[in-house]
Parts: structure tokens; C-alpha cells; sequence
């Protein structure tokens, strides 16, 4: 193993440990969604042990989160000539971690209204159709599909709510990091490279690519909500394969981007880190 190795190292395993912490978790969470099992006296049990789900899964993301900015600097600081050096030194200045910050976040915002984590139904009153408190919530722990439970259910106002679903969630902080690193790279290859001139093609291809979500709810429009139940269901299945082809696609794009950032001596183009 060389320097670069053993500097960025703990970054890689605090990454890797938090993503197998999840991983571990959703399956050890699976086993308790026989219903036969839900029995009163077991609820209790089951309520805490969902608590605690959701404990470890936000630990979890806070070392993944940590491990990725202490690799992300180790990086800066250690200035190498590989595609992850570049990544990072084109990433680092304050520029570009506006832009990152502004689309994780804004992203963020919109997969949570295609996926329906946050719920907006001007035409139903939650107090009134489902009986709930305004403001209220609780956490139903069993029982579905792996991945699916359990699910926090948050009455914000009468008519807007949260629906927490693990996979989502999980999928959501993946999806919206990966656009908002593609988006600050390509602010910066683009300042660079100064080539503009997309096509039409390509332009809805990006969207279908860096914005997966957008893919249902485009497709949606044209087919309107009457369509009927079995057809919103494709279009949940049909959004979840963009998502998952999407995500290798995002993962590898900034490595394509970062070789138009590269010298050829092998430095980077980005000398502003500041």
C-alpha cells in the first residue's frame, strides 16, 4: 500500500463500514415482517427495535458522510494525479460547493415529491378522512417488502405530511449526492472546456440520467391520473429502473468529466481550491 493509500484509508472505511451498516440492517430488520409475529405482547418489542432501526441508519449516514469529506480532503491535500484527485481538487472550491449544496438539496426536494416521501393533497383533509392529530406521527413497523419498513408517518398540516420509507430515504441522500457532485464538476469542465451546444437528444437523455425521478412523473403527464391503478404501478416500476441504471451512470460520469480536468502531465486543470 502506498502513502496515497494509507492517508485516505480511514475515509474508505468509514464509507465502506457505513454502507455494510445499512446493508446489514435492512436485512436483520426483514425478519421481523412475518405478521404471524406481530402478536400485542410483541409489538411493544417491535416498536423499539423500529426506533432503533432508524437510529442506527442516521448513524450511519453521518459516518458515511464523515468518511467521505475526510477522503475528499485527504485527497486535496495529498494533490495526486489519479481521477479522484481531480474530482476532489475541482469539487473543493467554495464555487463549487455552493452548487452542490444547492442541488442536494433542491434534488432532494423534488425525489421527495416523486417518490412520495413528502405528501401534499390540497383535495384531502387528513384530520377529517384519516382521523389524524395535527401535528402528529408514529412509526408503523410492520409489515411489508424488505427495505419497506418500517415507515414514519408525520401529519404536518391538514393537508401536507411525510411518508418515511428506508429504501427511499437511502436511495434519495444516494441519488440527490451523486447529481450534486455531477453538477458541480460540470460547472467547472464547462467554465474550462467552454463548449456549450447540447442537442435536443441529449438534453432529455441528461434529464432522464441526472434527474431519474423525473422520469415517472414525465411520462405521468401524458398519461394522466385516470389511467387506472395497474398502470401507476408500471410507472413506479418503470421510475425505479431509471433510478437504479441511473445511479452507476452518475457514479462513473464524474470520472469521465475529471479526465477533461487532467493536464497532461496529469494535474489538475482547477488550481483555485480555496
Amino acid at each position: 500500500m502506498n502513502v496515497e493509500d494509507k492517508s485516505t484509508g480511514k475515509g474508505k472505511k468509514l464509507i465502506v463500514f457505513g454502507f455494510v451498516t445499512i446493508a446489514i440492517l435492512f436485512w436483520m430488520y426483514s425478519r421481523y415482517q412475518d405478521p404471524e409475529l406481530l402478536t400485542p405482547s410483541a409489538f411493544d418489542s417491535i416498536q423499539r427495535i423500529s426506533f432503533g432501526f432508524y437510529i442506527v441508519l442516521v448513524v450511519s449516514f453521518g459516518g458515511i458522510a464523515f468518511g467521505m469529506y475526510r477522503y475528499h480532503k485527504e485527497k486535496v491535500e495529498i494533490k495526486g494525479k489519479d481521477l479522484s484527485t481531480i474530482i476532489a481538487l475541482t469539487t473543493w472550491n467554495s464555487k463549487s460547493r455552493k452548487i452542490f449544496v444547492a442541488v442536494f438539496i433542491g434534488y432532494g426536494v423534488f425525489f421527495s415529491l416523486a417518490s412520495g416521501t413528502l405528501v401534499y393533497q390540497p383535495d384531502v383533509n387528513f384530520s377529517i378522512n384519516y382521523g389524524a392529530t395535527i401535528p402528529s406521527g408514529f412509526i408503523s413497523p410492520c409489515c411489508d417488502e424488505p427495505g419497506y419498513m418500517p415507515k414514519i408517518v408525520i401529519y404536518l398540516t391538514e393537508h401536507v405530511g411525510l411518508q418515511i420509507i428506508p429504501i427511499n430515504l437511502v436511495l434519495q441522500v444516494i441519488v440527490s449526492y451523486l447529481v450534486g457532485l455531477n453538477a458541480s464538476i460540470a460547472v467547472s469542465a464547462y467554465s474550462i472546456s467552454k463548449k456549450g451546444g447540447t442537442s435536443s437528444i441529449g438534453a432529455v437523455a441528461g434529464l432522464f440520467i441526472a434527474c431519474p425521478t423525473c422520469a415517472g412523473t414525465f411520462l405521468s403527464i401524458f398519461v394522466g391520473i385516470s389511467s387506472g391503478i395497474a398502470l401507476s404501478i408500471a410507472l413506479t416500476q418503470l421510475q425505479t429502473v431509471f433510478i437504479a441504471i441511473s445511479i452507476p451512470i452518475l457514479f462513473v460520469t464524474p470520472y469521465m468529466m475529471a479526465k477533461k480536468l487532467r493536464n497532461a502531465d496529469g494535474s489538475c486543470k482547477v488550481t483555485n481550491t480555496k
